[in-house]
């Protein structure tokens, strides 16, 4: 109870863990509540829950509870997935793509994402996982960082194509982004730019700061 009081005042860190990808993993009480973050950024609940959330409002909750399955690619701490089972009430099937399995540990002790049982996680690059997949989606979450880096392949057009050809007409993709610089903010524009007229596209700027996100609607 004193640690969560105190962390009112100032973080207060729980957990450290060393991770051969995220490189340093932390869980933090923050206004008493726990947040995982890496060496220079949010990755689950925090800021990041706010802005999936936001996004997930976008798209509207009551179309998701039709949704038959979504997929995420970048799962961390789970914030999503816990937001579509608790707040949503998102009862179709779940599956959550992450490559750091320190960071699904930490997600299952600390975050209770064991516990929503309509989510299988699959440990995998998720740039194979969606070059192997044969499964279509109604709604496609892609939150991928490196920290704070974003991987350079999900902006490329293959990459976008693959994505793309996941999705049910009718479908949602959510893609969260950080602009730090013109440089993030030109890519993002082009990234727009890459989907033709069978694809609604629009762009929410400044969520919390830093982030930029799309909902990508495919259309036929």
């Amino acid at each position: 109870m004193f640690k969560k009081i105190l962390s009112f005042f100032v973080p207060v860190n729980l957990v450290r863990r060393d991770s051969h990808i995220s490189q340093k993993l932390e869980v933090t009480l923050n206004n008493g509540k726990l947040v995982l973050d890496s060496k220079n950024t949010n990755y689950s609940y925090g800021s990041l829950q706010r802005i999936l959330r936001k996004g997930l409002h976008y798209i509207g909750f009551d179309r998701i509870r039709k949704f038959e399955h979504v997929l995420v690619l970048g799962v961390a701490g789970g914030s999503v997935i816990k937001t579509l089972s608790d707040d949503i009430k998102y009862k179709g099937k779940i599956t959550g793509v992450e490559i750091d399995p320190k960071v699904i540990e930490l997600a299952n002790t600390y975050f209770g994402l064991a516990e929503v049982r309509n989510c299988t996680i699959v440990i995998e690059d998720a740039f194979e996982f969606v070059l192997k997949a044969k499964e279509k989606y109604d709604l496609i979450i892609i939150d991928i960082f490196k920290d704070a880096e974003m991987p350079g392949f999900l902006f490329e057009e293959f990459w976008i194509n693959s994505i793309n050809a996941l999705l049910n007409v009718n479908g949602f993709i959510l893609f969260n982004t950080m602009t730090l610089n013109k440089d993030h903010k030109d890519r993002n524009l082009a990234y727009k730019a890459a989907f033709n007229s069978d694809y609604s596209v629009r762009m929410y700027p400044k969520v919390e700061d830093h982030n930029e996100l799309f909902t990508i609607k495919k259309l036929r």
